[in-house]
């Protein structure tokens, strides 16, 4: 079969149009400002997860949000009780890499993690249902707060018209978080992992251990791969 060389440039066109616009499409964060992030490591010696947390954003946030509208949900603290602090700090605005850095730096970890209600609050800030939406969770740990993340995982694969939810694990230490338990029965449990929120919608869950693998992982998630 023959092709002529306007209609293979065409294509190639459509298809890079469509792999920007993908990318540059509106994005919510969603921050784990649990208590757990102010811990130290079980030596003692490394620095709390916030710090390099903070690091990271500062680095990888101001070339991302050059490209897409970002907004930030964060949980933990300033609740009423240890699972009200769920927070929507604002919806997805132009150059907000200022915004979401100044609120990371000036957040102080408390509260226990209600990621379920933190990912559903951005999937519905998106308006998932009517549009596609992609939703980034930054998180040391598991659900704490009775909320059942696979469960919602599987909501916003049904429901949502095209939602993405990509699960970024910072720092996740022992059987305690259990990332890597998959059975039909753990969806159903408040004990279930929140990797299956990536797994259930066809994003990606990513493990990050340093600084340059959280700065990657949200380049990779966030940013437009052709600019990096």
């Amino acid at each position: 079969m023959r092709f002529c060389l306007p209609f293979i440039f065409t294509l190639l066109g459509a298809t890079n149009a469509m792999a920007t616009d993908d990318c540059a499409a509106d994005a919510m964060i969603v921050f784990d400002g649990s208590g757990s992030m102010a811990e130290m490591g079980f030596n003692d010696i490394d620095e709390p997860r916030i710090f390099e947390a903070r690091r990271a954003m500062a680095d990888a946030l101001p070339q991302i949000a050059q490209n897409r509208r970002l907004g930030l949900v964060v949980y933990g603290p300033n609740g009423a009780d240890e699972c009200s602090g769920v927070e929507m700090r604002f919806a997805p605005e132009a150059n907000a890499a200022s915004l979401i850095i100044s609120a990371i730096n000036a957040l102080e970890p408390g509260g226990s993690t209600a990621l379920t209600q933190a990912v559903k609050l951005a999937a519905q800030t998106l308006d998932y249902k009517t549009q596609p939406a992609t939703v980034v969770l930054v998180t040391d740990g598991k659900e704490t707060c009775g909320g059942m993340p696979c469960m919602l995982a599987a909501e916003l694969a049904t429901d949502g018209f095209n939602t993405t939810v990509h699960v970024i694990g910072f720092k996740v230490r022992g059987t305690f978080f259990s990332w890597d338990r998959q059975t039909d029965n753990d969806y159903n449990t408040s004990e279930s992992t929140s990797r299956c929120l990536a797994d259930r919608t066809g994003g990606t869950y990513t493990s990050a251990e340093t600084l340059d693998q959280l700065i990657a992982a949200l380049r990779e998630t966030l940013g437009c791969q052709f600019l990096f």
